[in-house]
């Protein structure tokens, strides 16, 4: 029995979408256009703007800085990912206190802004004794709040895993451990897969908040580069232009894995069959 969750627009409702699309893609080309011409009228476009990104040193700068924030978002994501395993499992238990504290952390750190959390770690840290740097601060900041996010997510996953499949599991003998290492978790990475790479994204443009603590990620490399030339909206569009290249390649590996996750579950299961019922079958 198939379920439909919308109805199929009409004539008259596809032709109103393709008017809003098509008015919709002419603002924004208006828009688009009008900042363009306003940045080559304040001179924007000037060859002296842009020359020194051809320039060795400065190109080092960028460098530099783009690895520095690949290093934090790639320490950040392991941690954030083995917090929020830790608190979903935690939320997860059958034991009710454990369960209370793992929402208690998660709900708490969903909460705090970022900004706040790193503040935190940089100025309140060293208060007690702690002393973990601009790169600790950005560190740990990150871990605490994507891992709390994390931690829905890989419970949202597996709970979306129909009940049928953990109860004939359980049938067969299996604990809740196994059950929930070789029955639930497979299943659960095929729907929570492009949710953690979208996470992911958000936690690689996080870290460009490291600029309040003068952790030397790619932002405050940019700050280096228009202090010296002056060109403030260039090098803008320049650490634009790398972060959103970063990101699309972060997409493409969602699609991909997604794609492979699904031709593998294909090759298992494999094809849905349609079901003929015969007269003698009613």
């Amino acid at each position: 029995m198939s379920v439909a969750l919308y109805d199929a627009p009409g004539p008259r409702a596809r032709r109103r979408i393709l008017v809003g699309s098509i008015v919709g893609t002419l603002v924004v080309a208006a828009v688009i256009a009008v900042v363009i011409q306003r940045l080559a009228d304040t001179g924007q476009f000037r060859s002296i703007f842009w020359e020194p990104f051809t320039r060795s040193g400065v190109q080092q700068i960028l460098l530099r800085g783009l690895g520095a924030t690949l290093r934090v978002t790639a320490v950040a994501l392991l941690l954030a990912l083995f917090l929020g395993l830790v608190l979903a499992a935690g939320r997860l238990s059958e034991r009710w206190l454990v369960r209370q504290v793992s929402g208690a952390v998660v709900e708490f750190f969903r909460a705090l802004p970022l900004v706040l959390l790193i503040f935190f770690a940089f100025l309140g840290l060293p208060e007690v004794g702690i002393e973990i740097g601009a790169f600790g601060a950005l560190v740990v900041g990150l871990t605490l709040y994507n891992g709390s996010v994390l931690a829905e997510i890989f419970r949202a996953g597996i709970n979306a895993v129909p009940r049928g499949q953990s109860e004939a599991a359980y049938s067969l003998g299996l604990r809740k451990g196994a059950v929930t290492r070789l029955i639930l978790v497979p299943q659960a990475v095929r729907i929570m897969l492009p949710t953690i790479i979208s996470q992911l994204v958000v936690l690689l443009k996080d870290s460009a908040l490291g600029f309040i603590v003068a952790y030397p990620e790619l932002l405050r490399s940019g700050r280096r580069i228009y202090t010296n030339i002056g060109n403030v909206i260039p090098t803008a569009m320049v650490i634009a232009a790398i972060y959103i290249v970063i990101n699309l390649a972060l997409s493409q590996l969602a699609a991909f894995l997604e794609s492979r996750q699904r031709v593998h579950h294909r090759r298992r299961v494999g094809p849905d069959l349609p079901v003929e019922i015969g007269v003698g079958q009613i």
